[in-house]
């Protein structure tokens, strides 16, 4: 922050430092415990004919100010919106009146008062009692230096992102953002409710990390002197539970993995993760386009745009299975191809790889570069190699080398990733195995071998479906927002100098 600045900045806090010890010594609390609440802003708005005349009492924060001679105007803003308050010095008092003189945008006041319309029929709360809730030491953004009469909008992104609080105050738009995305996940928690599932929760710090191709961020338990991981996914402890008995089970949580930072991915991220036993991934892919619409439609939104194409939630999802869309991408069936193959098409394609790239590896980067940047419309990817699918069934017409797995893409992003679940606990343990040898050759996102998991599956568990749904992506899709940081409250950023 530049000295100019910082001096400005200083001189208003100043100068409202001043305010506030005026008002301890005209006897006013500052910051008072409680004030009852009768109405918010929207209410009044939507019963007014009901209201007018009526006393009501509102709170909120200061975003406007006229104050003149013996009657002012100012605007409250509450969580539903904000209103015009008239206040007039001979209805409320000299002492209330010269307190509200000493006030700023920024602070935070009571109000009681009647309903009325203004001569330009503006709906407004005449004040007839006053009270200061909290004064507010620190100018909200584009403040006047005078007495912060105005303020202007917060457009700086990065500043945004680190300071969500003033962001959410002076952006009402952003609010309602995370007042959907409340939304969307409570509809989510009601469907499968409804559909018979219980929600559960699973360990954030485990011994051992599996259920996705990631690295973890490594912790220390110090009383037991053990390594300990934050979850990757929750995968195994969840079919863990299909295994111990529960027919259906989910959780929404926090999942962590330690990777790069862009627009779709946070290292600290919500995922709903969900089981059913006794289902394959053909009922799960007509579930979650159920579960997908029933979300948006919470939020009265199903036609969207991304990147210019319009999507209709509405509409069936289209299906295309993985090994057709590759081979149609690089012009060639791909179907048997070697890790000699892939590469010399990599290379003819300009793709860059990973020293050590495996096979699998080598799939997933095509994948993401030659395919998945087109998959626009709502989309099943079906059917994917198996050496990219440790714990997914094998397709049941007998090809050993393909999986029952999809991936649902809306808009160029995958939102969605679902098995028929392996519950062979003999073929899993092989593909464990392959996975432990993946990791020495220096692939930092193979799985591990979970023996527990594995005993679990040995007592026998039930032919069971599971799907994960990346929920920040979601409700980036529904709500029209290309970063990840517009939809995560408080997201991860990079460290700066101090301000």
């Amino acid at each position: 922050m530049s000295t100019e600045k910082a001096q400005s900045l200083k001189q208003i806090m100043d100068f409202r430092l001043e305010k506030l010890e005026k008002l301890r010594e005209m006897g006013v609390d500052p910051y008072p415990y409680q004030f009852e609440v009768s109405h918010h802003s929207n209410e009044i708005f939507d019963q007014f004919s009901d209201l007018v005349d009526s006393s009501v009492a509102i709170a909120g924060r200061i975003v406007s100010l006229r104050k003149m001679g013996k009657a002012s105007f100012f605007h409250v803003q509450d969580q539903e919106g904000k209103i015009q308050v008239y206040i007039k010095r001979d209805e409320v008092g000299e002492e209330s009146y010269a307190m509200f003189k000493l006030l700023d945008i920024g602070d935070i006041v009571g109000v009681s008062g009647t309903v009325f319309r203004t001569k330009t029929d503006e709906m407004s709360v005449s004040c007839e009692r006053l009270e200061l809730l909290s004064k507010s030491i620190r100018p909200l953004p584009g403040g006047k230096a005078k007495d912060g009469e105005v303020y202007h909008a917060f457009k700086d992104k990065e500043q945004r992102y680190r300071h969500r609080y003033l962001d959410l105050i002076v952006n009402p738009e952003v609010r309602e953002d995370f007042v959907k995305r409340a939304k969307i996940i409570s509809t989510i928690r009601k469907f499968l409710d409804r559909e018979g599932f219980v929600e559960v929760e699973t360990p954030v710090l485990q011994p051992l990390y599996g259920g996705a191709f990631a690295r973890p961020f490594v912790t220390k338990h110090n009383s037991l002197d053990q390594t300990l991981f934050l979850r990757i996914a929750d995968e195994l402890y969840l079919k863990r539970l299909i295994a111990g008995g529960f027919d259906g089970v989910y959780e929404i949580s926090k999942v962590f993995r330690n990777e790069g930072m862009d627009r779709n991915h946070n290292p600290e991220f919500t995922m709903l993760e969900f089981y059913k036993a006794y289902v394959d991934y053909h009922f799960l892919m007509e579930f979650v386009e159920s579960l997908i619409r029933t979300a948006a439609e919470a939020v009265g939104i199903t036609k969207l745009d991304a990147d210019g194409e319009n999507i209709d939630l509405i509409k069936p999802f289209e299906r295309s299975s993985y090994m057709d869309l590759l081979s149609g991408a690089v012009g060639q069936d791909l179907t048997d191809a070697t890790e000699e193959e892939l590469k010399k098409i990599c290379k003819k394609k300009k793709i860059e790889l990973e020293k050590d790239a495996h096979l699998g590896r080598m799939y997933e980067i095509m994948m993401r570069e030659l395919v998945e940047p087109k998959l626009m419309k709502p989309t099943f990817v079906t059917d994917y190699p198996k050496v990219i699918s440790p714990l997914a069934k094998m397709r049941r017409d007998g090809d050993e080398s393909i999986v029952e797995r999809f991936e649902l893409f809306v808009g160029g992003t995958e939102l969605a990733n679902a098995f028929s679940e392996l519950n062979d606990p003999v073929d899993q343990r092989r593909r464990f195995e392959a996975q432990v040898e993946l990791k020495a050759r220096g692939d930092e996102e193979a799985q591990s071998l979970d023996e527990d998991y594995l005993q679990s599956m040995e007592i026998g568990m039930p032919p069971t479906g599971g799907v994960g749904i990346g929920i920040d992506r979601l409700i980036m899709l529904i709500i029209g927002k290309v970063n990840i940081k517009d939809v995560i409250l408080f997201p991860a950023m990079r460290p700066q100098d101090d301000e």
